[in-house]
């Protein structure tokens, strides 16, 4: 298997890379804005630096990996706490930009190939926010609604195709940067980032071919 993970220097795409490394995938690229600094498997992993909001940087990171069976987008972040009357164009362009767009333009840039090979797996990571809205994250929670739709869209497009299409829906990830950010919160309900890769590794697998479209909880005690 060959796979192409996004925002891969991240706190939930280190554990994904370690999954899919450790599964035996013959070739696993981790692209991310840049990886200064950041510490690089060896072997088969081959890290890129793309801005995956621009479709030049998508294109250009398909043109190196050539065609995967997996795309595991794990890009995303978040911004604004705000509700709509008080959220800024800036902020919401940002989360459109590094949630949804980047998505749109990884999906379209990898499609092609997979579907002359008749065979793919897409499975992007969303937040429990993009189908329980939550007041006060307007920007967040819209463009996390927005890749759902995203995400069924191509699963209907795909059908019978051999290529599916999926969204994983965490609560809140145990990092180390939600730690940092949320100093009070009681981690113990958060999802741990291996739980979470494990969902993706079953849902870019062989077995998992029968599966498109879904949009799969994974809350852990929150």
């Amino acid at each position: 298997m060959v796979v192409l993970i996004t925002g891969a220097t991240g706190g939930l795409g280190t554990a994904v890379v370690k999954a899919f490394l450790e599964s035996g995938a013959a070739a696993v690229f981790g692209a991310a804005l840049s990886w200064q600094g950041e510490s690089i498997p060896e072997g088969r992993f081959h890290p890129m630096e793309a801005d995956l909001t621009k479709a030049s940087g998508c294109d250009a990171v398909v043109a190196r990996t050539g065609p995967v069976d997996a795309l595991i987008h794990c890009m995303g972040g978040f911004a604004g706490g705000g509700t709509v009357a008080e959220t800024d164009e800036r902020t919401w362009d940002h989360m459109m930009d590094l949630n949804l767009r980047s998505a749109y333009l990884m999906c379209r840039a990898v499609l092609p190939a997979m579907l002359k090979a008749g065979s793919g797996r897409i499975v992007a990571v969303g937040s429990r926010t993009g189908v329980e809205p939550a007041a006060g994250l307007s920007a967040y929670g819209v463009s996390k609604a927005g890749l759902v739709a995203l995400i069924r869209t191509i699963a209907l497009e795909t059908k019978g195709t051999g290529v599916t299409a999926n969204v994983v829906m965490p609560s809140v990830i145990d990092t180390a940067a939600n730690r940092v950010a949320m100093p009070k919160a009681d981690a113990k309900k958060w999802v741990q980032p291996s739980s979470i890769a494990t969902v993706l590794l079953w849902l870019a697998s062989k077995e998992a071919r029968d599966v498109s479209g879904a949009v799969i909880p994974v809350y852990g005690n929150a």
